[in-house]
C-alpha cells in the first residue's frame, strides 16, 4: 500500500461510527422501562437476585435477567454475577423520592403517548404539525386535564428539571430586586419555593392551570413558604394573569408553543404588568448557527421534541425579539447561566 493510502486508512478509521445514532433510542427505551418497572428502587439498599426481581415485578425471569444485563452495559446498574445485580450511583437518579431523582423524566420521555408522537417525525417534518396531534387529535395539555396520574408524572418530571436546575439558577440570578414574583405556568411550584426559600423578603404567587398547581400547596408547605405564596389556578390565554407583580416568570413554558399561541401569552402577561414590571423568560436560547458540540445537540434534541409533542419550538434570541415586540414588550437583555442550557431573557413592557 503507498504512502497516500496508508493515510486514507487512518484517516477513515479515525471517522466516528454513525452507528450510536441509529440505535440510540434503545437504551432510551430500556431506561423507560427499568423506570416503569421500579428497579432501582428494589435495588436501592442491597443486590438483589434476577429471580427474585422478577417476582417482585411480576416479569419473565430470563427475560429481566436479559434487561438488567443491558442495564449493566450502560451503566444503570453493576453485574455481581451471572444473576446479581447492584445499583450503581448513576442508576440512583432513577430512583423514586431522591433529591436529583430523573425517574419521571424517565416515565414521561419513554412513555407510548411521547414516543408515538416522535414516531410522526416524517409527518412533522412535511407539514409543520405536531406529532401528537397527528396521532391523539388533541395536545398533551388536554390530555394531562383529563388524565390525573399522567399530569402528575408530567408534573414531576417538570419539577426534577427545575429542581435539579433552580440553584445554580437562584445562584446566578438575583431575584430579590422583585418583592412580589408571579410564577406563570408555574406547575407545582418548585421554582418559587427555591427562590421564596432563598430569598426571604419577597412573595410570590404560582399561577397555571388546575392540574399544574394540583401538588403546589404541598411543595411550597415542604419548602416552609406557603406563608409567603399564594396558589392560584387559571389560564394564561384567558387574560386573567394575576396584575400587580413586579417581576413574571415563564419558565419553559414560550417553547411549548407556536409563534401565534405565545404571542397570545406574551400580550396577556402583558396587560397584567405594570410599567416598571419586569418579564423574566427562562428558556433555551438557540444559536444563530448550530455546531457539533453537546450543548448544542441537547438545544437541537429539544427543539425537535417541541414539534413532535406539544407543537412549540426552541427560538433564537431574534425570534424571542420579534415575538415580545408583536406583544407590546422589549427584550432588554439575555443572561446566559453557566452550566445550564438555560438563559434568562429580562423583557420590559414598550
Amino acid at each position: 500500500m503507498t504512502s497516500a493510502g496508508k493515510q486514507t486508512g487512518q484517516a477513515a478509521s479515525m471517522v466516528q461510527s454513525v452507528m450510536p445514532l441509529i440505535t440510540a433510542y434503545m437504551p432510551s427505551r430500556v431506561v423507560h422501562i427499568a423506570a416503569h418497572l421500579g428497579l432501582t428502587d428494589l435495588l436501592a439498599e442491597d443486590p438483589a437476585n434476577s429471580e427474585t426481581l422478577a417476582l417482585q415485578t411480576k416479569t419473565h425471569p430470563q427475560t429481566l435477567r436479559r434487561l438488567l444485563r443491558a442495564l449493566a452495559s450502560i451503566g444503570v446498574v453493576e453485574q455481581l454475577d451471572a444473576h446479581q445485580f447492584g445499583l450503581t450511583a448513576l442508576g440512583m437518579q432513577l430512583r423514586s423520592n431522591v433529591p436529583g431523582s430523573m425517574r419521571n423524566m424517565a416515565m414521561l420521555f419513554g412513555s407510548e403517548r411521547e414516543w408515538r408522537s416522535w414516531g410522526e417525525l416524517l409527518h412533522s417534518t412535511r407539514t409543520g404539525e405536531s406529532g401528537e396531534k397527528h396521532v391523539y387529535g388533541d395536545g398533551i395539555f388536554e390530555y394531562l386535564a383529563a388524565n390525573p396520574e399522567q399530569a402528575r408524572i408530567f408534573n414531576e418530571a417538570m419539577a426534577e428539571i427545575t429542581r435539579n436546575a433552580s440553584a445554580v439558577l437562584i445562584a446566578n440570578y438575583d431575584f430579590s430586586r422583585y418583592p412580589k414574583i408571579v410564577d406563570v405556568g408555574g406547575g407545582n411550584g418548585a421554582l418559587l419555593a427555591g427562590v421564596l426559600r432563598a430569598t426571604p423578603d419577597i412573595r410570590g404567587a404560582v399561577f397555571d392551570l388546575p392540574s399544574g398547581v394540583a401538588e403546589a400547596a404541598r411543595t411550597l408547605a415542604a419548602a416552609g413558604v406557603a406563608n409567603r405564596c399564594d396558589v392560584i389556578a387559571g389560564d394564561f390565554f384567558s387574560n386573567k394573569v394575576p396584575e400587580g407583580a413586579d417581576a413574571y416568570i415563564l419558565k419553559n413554558v414560550i417553547h411549548d408553543w407556536d409563534d401565534d399561541a405565545s404571542a397570545a401569552i406574551l400580550k396577556n402577561c402583558r396587560s397584567a404588568m405594570h410599567e416598571s414590571s419586569k418579564l423574566l423568560l427562562m428558556e433555551r436560547v438557540m444559536p444563530e448557527i448550530m455546531k457539533a458540540t453537546p450543548q448544542h445537540q441537547r438545544m437541537a434534541m429539544a427543539d425537535m421534541n417541541m414539534l413532535v409533542f406539544p407543537g412549540g419550538q426552541e427560538r433564537t434570541e431574534l425570534d424571542y425579539r420579534a415575538l415580545c415586540a408583536g406583544a407590546g414588550l422589549a427584550l432588554r437583555k439575555t443572561i446566559a447561566i453557566e452550566n445550564l442550557d438555560l438563559s434568562v431573557i429580562e423583557v420590559d413592557p414598550s
